[in-house]
């Protein structure tokens, strides 16, 4: 009988004992949206993930972000998203994604897409997904200016190689609060050999990507809702609004089981305290 050898880990992954890095944009006007983006990578995930938001006030409470917010800016995270690599001290893989994402699979088969067992993942940057894509409409979300631009939505999911060079030069927080949106959004800093690529199916546009229900590899691993989801109104009905509502639905139940345990608790505690 001839076993197969058991295959080498993702590159991508950091040292063993140690939780895989998740950045999620943070928008108070989205923050169900957040919410649930972090439950369905928690959920799905079967290696330890450290998730935090990206939240812009706390980033300028500190110092590290200090740009005046222009009129196509349609999230608080719309640049500093960049900053992934310095939050994560430049080292080892991190993972940013907008918080309007929701994720159907596990994040280790994406840190394998990016980079098989044995390749050579350390001259990558980063790696996302090469999107075409240009939007038909004018707004989105509530009501933001809907922009184009050239790799639009390549950095709605990046993984950084927050060690590399290239990304230890130019993403510091000075650049990021200066430099302009098209050098960041373009990837500007990077000759394209660096730039890596996923499958679609990793960051799979509402409305723009399309599934063949013959072929499993368009399925979506994960759904972005890039116009807006169905926590707008007027999204409500859109494509795979379904899932998303079902994920939000589950979160809500856990929240309020874990209030009545928090009631409970309490109430045990106030009638021991009144026993002695």
């Amino acid at each position: 009988m001839t076993v197969s050898p058991t295959p080498a880990p993702s590159p991508l992954l950091p040292p063993a004992g140690e939780p895989f890095r998740v950045f999620v944009g943070y928008d108070p006007r989205e923050h169900e949206a957040y919410e649930v983006c972090r439950r369905s990578l928690l959920r799905h995930a079967s290696i330890p993930l450290d998730v935090r938001p990206v939240r812009q006030p706390d980033l300028r409470a500190a110092g590290l972000y200090w740009r005046t917010r222009g009129p196509t800016e349609s999230t608080e995270f719309s640049f500093t998203r960049f900053l992934t690599p310095y939050l994560a001290g430049y080292r080892g893989w991190a993972l940013f994604v907008d918080c309007d994402f929701l994720y159907l699979a596990d994040v280790a088969g994406l840190l394998a897409a990016a980079a098989p067992p044995g390749a050579d993942a350390a001259r990558l940057a980063i790696a996302c997904v090469k999107h075409e894509y240009k939007p038909a409409e004018a707004t989105k979300m509530d009501g933001a200016i809907q922009t184009v631009y050239p790799r639009k939505n390549w950095s709605s999911m990046v993984l950084y190689n927050c060690a590399h060079p290239k990304n230890v030069a130019a993403l510091t927080p000075d650049a990021v609060s200066t430099r302009t949106g098209a050098f960041l959004h373009r990837f500007a800093w990077l000759d394209d050999d660096e730039i890596g690529e996923v499958p679609f199916v990793w960051n799979f546009l509402v409305g723009h990507n399309r599934v063949d229900p013959a072929d499993p590899d368009t399925r979506p691993r994960a759904i972005h809702y890039t116009c807006g989801g169905p926590w707008f109104e007027r999204y409500r009905d859109c494509e795979f609004a379904d899932l998303w509502i079902k994920e939000a639905e589950e979160l809500r139940a856990e929240k309020e089981k874990l209030k009545l345990l928090e009631d409970k608790d309490a109430k045990e505690e106030g009638k021991n305290k009144e026993g002695n």
